[in-house]
């Protein structure tokens, strides 16, 4: 009698597991687990950030064997991120190409080993002075720890990859303060069949992983720009422009990319020492050209606030462009999501003053060209217009130019097809399974 009880009971649950609104729950569980792991990442990155900055401006008075100290300190660091690259070479890089390769079938994740060492790895480049950002880090761990809980809750292959697509979404509205991106980046980069199901599932765990982020760090934007002016429809030539320039950068800053992996490639250059090259060069940079270490983060804020020379702002770029793409192609863990939209606010800035240099604009304009030239840079390396605008607009909180930021982003784009530069991480994503010989097969890729 008490059996035949429990079976309808028993039945119930079933359904009930088995129906939309369990998957949607799961999301958001996935979501706030995944915003409890990128806080504990960005609280650690924002104290090591401070003390880096503190030891370079205080060794220029210490006796030299400091700096000794300090080249000694951050060849072993470079060497733990080269010897992680060998253990589990899923973790190099930022990530998103790789969850790509594991939400299509390409590659296969090693959460117990790889989730830990990712996060250890991508700390320790960031807080060196690689030119690194943490959102790349932040989306692979997103989706480490959907693959965990995942292993949990059973389910089917096609709930299982909208589960693991909304991880991405967590990872990178919890690391951005933006959960309208973290769905659109979802849908437009991960690129899974696009269902009321999956956009569900991607709004459930960007808006927990948002949630739970913000309960740390406030629910406020990255950024705290003072309020723009509206720009008026005859200054729409020079944001065309903008957008041209920042396409032909976004490709140049690809090539880097890609000669920098084939530099370290053809001269056969280990990988475990690698990354102990651009980890070296953070010294000299640090000492004199500060702004292009690290992600990019205070640079960005320092360029609305300071009126840089030109000269300057071209420097910083060039120089930027070098290292960040540098860094990436030695292998070393962390993202570049941050540098190049870096590169694009430098960008946007030095063009916004040229102008105001010539009369064209007026000064209050230059801080719309720098918000531009992030969208823009966007854009030409993602080749993702929508999520970068939306991206844009949630990191900086205004919403007065949503016209400009479409106008730029789409001339971005329609430059970056015209000149065929293909989507960053999808190139990425291609010299990995290339390197692992996986190429063209969907075999599963452990990175052991």
């Amino acid at each position: 009698m008490k059996q035949e009880q429990e079976k309808p009971i028993e039945g119930m649950m079933r359904e009930w597991y088995g129906s939309r609104l369990a998957v949607i729950i799961e999301s958001i569980v996935i979501g706030c687990s995944t915003g409890f792991v990128i806080v504990l990442f960005r609280l650690a990155l924002n104290r090591t950030d401070k003390l880096r900055l503190e030891i370079y401006q205080a060794l220029p008075s210490l006796p030299v064997r400091y700096t000794v100290f300090l080249v000694i300190g951050l060849t072993a660091a470079g060497l733990l991120l080269g010897l992680a690259n060998i253990v589990r070479p899923m973790v190099s890089g930022g990530g998103v190409s790789q969850i790509k390769g594991i939400i299509q079938g390409f590659l296969k994740g090693d959460w117990k080993t790889e989730l830990p060492l990712k996060w250890v790895a991508s700390f320790l480049a960031i807080s060196v002075g690689l030119s690194f950002g943490w959102e790349g880090p932040s989306v692979m761990l997103a989706t480490y720890t959907g693959l965990a809980i995942l292993q949990i809750f059973k389910r089917p292959h096609r709930e299982r990859n909208v589960l693991l697509a909304s991880s991405t979404a967590a990872g990178l509205s919890a690391a951005f303060s933006a959960p309208l991106a973290g769905v659109l980046f979802m849908m437009e980069e991960m690129r899974v069949t696009i269902t009321p199901l999956s956009i569900a599932c991607a709004m459930g765990a960007s808006m927990a992983g948002d949630t739970v982020a913000g309960h740390f760090f406030g629910l406020q934007p990255v950024y705290h720009f003072r309020s723009i002016t509206v720009m008026p429809v005859h200054f729409f030539p020079w944001i065309i422009l903008l957008g041209v320039i920042c396409a032909f950068l976004g490709d140049l800053f690809k090539r880097l990319l890609y000669m920098s992996q084939d530099f370290f490639k053809f001269f056969r250059i280990p990988v475990l020492f690698r990354p102990v090259i651009p980890v070296l060069l953070s010294i000299p940079l640090s000492f004199h050209l500060y702004d292009v270490t690290g992600g990019g983060h205070p640079l960005i804020d320092s360029l609305s606030v300071m009126n840089r020379p030109v000269n300057l702002l071209l420097l910083i770029l060039f120089v930027n462009l070098l290292y960040s793409s540098f860094c990436a192609g030695s292998g070393a863990s962390g993202g570049i999501f941050l540098p190049f939209i870096t590169c694009g606010a430098l960008a946007g800035s030095a063009f916004g003053s040229i102008l105001v240099e010539f009369g064209a604009v007026g000064v209050d304009y230059r801080l719309n060209f720098m918000i531009l030239g992030m969208a823009a840079m966007f854009s030409a390396v993602v080749k993702s217009p929508v999520t970068g605008i939306v991206l844009v607009l949630e990191m900086t909180a205004n919403y007065r130019h949503l016209a400009s930021l479409v106008l730029v982003s789409l001339c971005s784009f329609v430059t970056a097809e015209i000149i065929s530069s293909r989507p960053v991480y999808d190139v990425l994503l291609t010299r990995i399974l290339d390197d692992s010989g996986l190429s063209g097969n969907k075999k599963s890729f452990t990175g052991g």
